[in-house]
């Protein structure tokens, strides 16, 4: 028997070797042919007049195709007849509405169903033979409603398929019908439920490689709710002309009843036993949830009636999975709602410490293993730890969606991997659900580890092009052997109610951020004032006070040079007095200025080393250091993230104290080291940088006034004299840097200064 057109395009392809992405790119809506049991004509809606035709119109209708290309539609319907067709044609979602006509055929009248749909400019119009009397309606009315009871009755997804499944096979008489549910919008598939007659293999609970239906042909499942194969061998019918006239493509049969399918997809059924088939699309908020798949092992010619029918109840069954589901997020996310309010009563201004307590709440919510809250520079994670590298990526990809969007995947490596650059994902979080908190970037997400899965196969997944019949062709199933593999680099599925509960989060999130930021934005306006003028004043008033004391200090000076040897030693020393005082109220302006401007500059923070950046403070404090016969002990010195200039002023301070205040022993130290250490205020450990002497101490009474502005625990003389300013701007700067100074000490022990450098930019 020789192969219809469609499997003799198979049967090529497979003689120079099958390549699957020829299926996967494969214009199935322009193949220009339709099925044999029909045949069609699309027509100029506004004119009437016919340019494509079926070349078996002579065989169904009595005239050529060639004869009526070009000429007038009332050539085969009436005048009334191609009205009502037009006005069917302009209905939405026509497909499903049959006019049944009577056409004279070479002197005999012939029932015909004709179904009519807008192509465009064209209405396309096919014509089925009527050969047996038209059912009862009671029949398909008494089998839908009873189907549609049952569904009614169903309580669960699984519950309602299984109703699904076994109405349609009472309706058609299918030898098997399955419901197969899409993983994701691209991946594979899965038999959730089944109704299968007796010798036949079940299929239920096994998998099916994403190949198996390529993406061209699931965007036709989603915008036609039935597809039908009367005949896998049937003889298809091409079109005349075989291309449109300004175009060079064949006619658009996207919603076309009669359309074939691919020859690829043919020998995919006959390859798995089927001889006829018709699919009812499932749909969820506008997306292809699944399929319900119909096979029968003899051809099968399904009414335009029972089509109908059969199309209406998928529509139900589609609306009942969405109640179903809905209702399931519903409780879903009530029985979170108690986490959530716990999570929300816990937020306070210090919005990334607070939302990610220790207590792993956050993560809980969602079954996570980790979370991670990205607001501007600040990044604060909890659970699973995430690399600095993928935190950034999904900056990039939070800036794309709006406020309020939640993202998700149980590939991340697939989705995010970058082709030449490795995996982002490697070795970190398989899944992840992204919600975006703003257009610059913010986000608030949870991972999820890898969960390996067993899975059966209807078909080798490695394998989906196998040696068949007919040479190298898809053959998913070879004989009734399961395939059984684990899935890995994949984490436990994102649930609908997942991301309903992240959006809940989002919004109440939201109202509360607001209002944080709004009083929040009040108090940083006053106190952008408030610094503004206390700089203003420290500025003014340490430039402004020093010209008098210089005219005072010259005055000083004058009178000793000119009259010292008139004067009495008492007011030598009175004038010298003045002059010293003038000198160190000049030294406390300079440092006053210094310290207003650590408030004004910005800083510029690269990572650069700490080594470094200590040498440089050696080459002023070294020499303090050595006339104290202190000795410099170094750690091993990492690599550090901030304004080497500031760093470089916060160590020569911390040294040149280290030196002032050296202790009476023989063996004086100061050690310079780098560890992880958890800040008194708490939060995430960090990496802190330690200067440690074992030089006098400070007594504990006094531990928290050393950081204020001229304040000094000892005579001005005494230690080597000084403003009391170094560790004043010590905090200043470290504060800068968004890190924290603190310090532990003994007297007679010696003092340990810590501090951090905050957080480093996008990570």
């Amino acid at each position: 028997m020789s192969l219809p057109e469609p499997g003799r395009e198979a049967e090529a392809a497979a003689a120079v070797g099958f390549d699957l992405s020829e299926c996967v790119q494969e214009p199935i809506h322009l193949l220009g042919r339709i099925q044999s049991h029909g045949t069609l004509l699309a027509v100029e809606a506004s004119t009437g007049t016919v340019h494509t035709a079926a070349r078996n119109t002579g065989s169904l209708l009595g005239i050529m195709a060639e004869e009526l290309v070009g000429g007038s539609i009332t050539r085969v319907l009436s005048p009334e007849d191609w009205a009502e067709a037009l006005e069917v044609g302009d209905e939405h979602e026509v497909a499903s509405l049959v006019l049944p006509v009577s056409l004279d055929v070479a002197g005999t009248p012939r029932m015909f169903d004709v179904t009519a749909h807008r192509q465009g400019p064209s209405l396309i119009l096919e014509f089925e033979p009527r050969d047996v009397p038209l059912p009862h309606f009671a029949r398909y009315y008494q089998g839908v409603r009873r189907a549609l009871t049952r569904l009614r009755s169903s309580t669960a997804v699984v519950e309602c398929c299984q109703a699904a499944v076994r109405e349609i096979r009472a309706l058609t008489g299918f030898d098997r019908v399955v419901a197969y549910r899409f993983e994701g919008e691209n991946g594979p598939g899965e038999v959730v439920a089944e109704e299968v007659g007796d010798g036949h293999e079940p299929w239920l609970g096994l998998w099916f490689p994403a190949s198996d239906i390529p993406p061209q042909a699931r965007r036709l499942y989603r915008d036609n709710w039935i597809r039908v194969i009367t005949d896998v061998d049937d003889t298809s019918v091409d079109l005349h002309p075989p291309r449109q006239a300004g175009s060079d493509l064949p006619l658009d049969l996207s919603n076309s009843a009669l359309r074939t399918v691919s020859g690829f997809h043919l020998e995919y059924l006959r390859n798995i036993g089927v001889k006829s088939s018709m699919s009812v699309s499932v749909l969820r908020e506008g997306e292809l949830w699944g399929l319900i798949a119909c096979h029968g092992s003899t051809a099968v010619t399904i009414p335009p009636e029972l089509r109908a029918a059969c199309e209406f109840f998928g529509v139900a069954f589609s609306l009942q999975l969405a109640a179903i589901e809905e209702r399931e997020q519903a409780e879903a996310l009530l029985a979170s709602s108690e986490r959530l309010g716990r999570i929300m009563s816990r937020v306070t201004s210090d919005l990334e410490a607070s939302f990610l307590a220790g207590d792993g709440t956050l993560r809980t919510l969602l079954e996570a293993d980790g979370a991670a809250l990205c607001r501007g520079a600040r990044i604060a994670t909890s659970g699973t730890s995430v690399a600095p590298a993928l935190l950034e990526t999904l900056r990039t990809r939070a800036a794309e969606l709006s406020p309020g969007t939640v993202w998700s995947t149980d590939r991340l490596s697939e989705e995010l991997g970058r082709p030449g650059g490795g995996d982002l994902a490697e070795g970190g979080p398989a899944g992840m659900l992204m919600v975006a908190l703003s257009r610059s970037g913010d986000f608030l997400a949870w991972f999820r580890r890898e969960r390996p899965t067993a899975r059966q196969w209807a078909a080798d997944p490695s394998r989906p092009v196998q040696v068949g019949p007919r040479g190298e062709r898809l053959t998913p199933r070879g004989s009734g052997a399961a395939f059984r593999a684990v899935v890995r680099g994949q984490s436990l599925p994102w649930t609908p109610t997942d991301r309903v509960t992240a959006q809940e989060l989002w919004r109440t999130l939201t109202g509360l951020v607001l209002r944080h930021e709004a009083e929040l934005a009040a108090l940083n306006e006053q106190l952008r004032i408030t610094n503004s003028d206390l700089d203003s004043f420290a500025h003014v008033a340490a430039h402004d006070l020093k010209e008098p004391l210089r005219g005072i200090s010259n005055a000083a000076a004058f009178v000793i040079e000119d009259a010292a040897a008139e004067l009495d030693g008492t007011t030598v020393r009175r004038l010298l007095t003045v002059r010293r005082l003038v000198g160190r109220m000049d030294g406390l302006l300079d440092s006053l200025l210094h310290f207003a401007r650590l408030g004004r500059g910005g800083l510029h923070r690269v990572r650069v080393p700490l080594d470094r950046v200590l040498d440089s403070a050696l080459e002023v404090a070294g020499e303090r250091l050595a006339e104290a016969r202190v000795r410099v002990v170094r750690g091993d010195l990492p690599e550090v993230y901030a304004d080497e200039y500031r760093l470089y002023e916060v160590l020569v301070n911390l040294l040149v104290n280290a030196a002032k205040y050296a202790g009476d022993q023989g063996d004086r130290t100061v050690e310079i080291l780098v560890d992880t250490l958890r800040p008194p205020a708490g939060g995430a450990l960090r990496q802190t940088v330690v200067v440690r002497d074992n030089g006098i101490g400070i007594p504990a009474e006094h531990q928290d006034e050393v950081f204020e502005l001229f304040r000094r625990l000892h005579g001005q003389d005494e230690r080597g004299g000084g403003t009391g300013v170094g560790l004043a701007i010590v905090k200043r700067i470290v504060e800068r840097h968004g890190g924290e100074l603190w310090l532990e000490s003994e007297p007679g022990r010696g003092t340990s200064f810590y501090f951090t450098l905050g957080q480093e930019d996008g990570g």
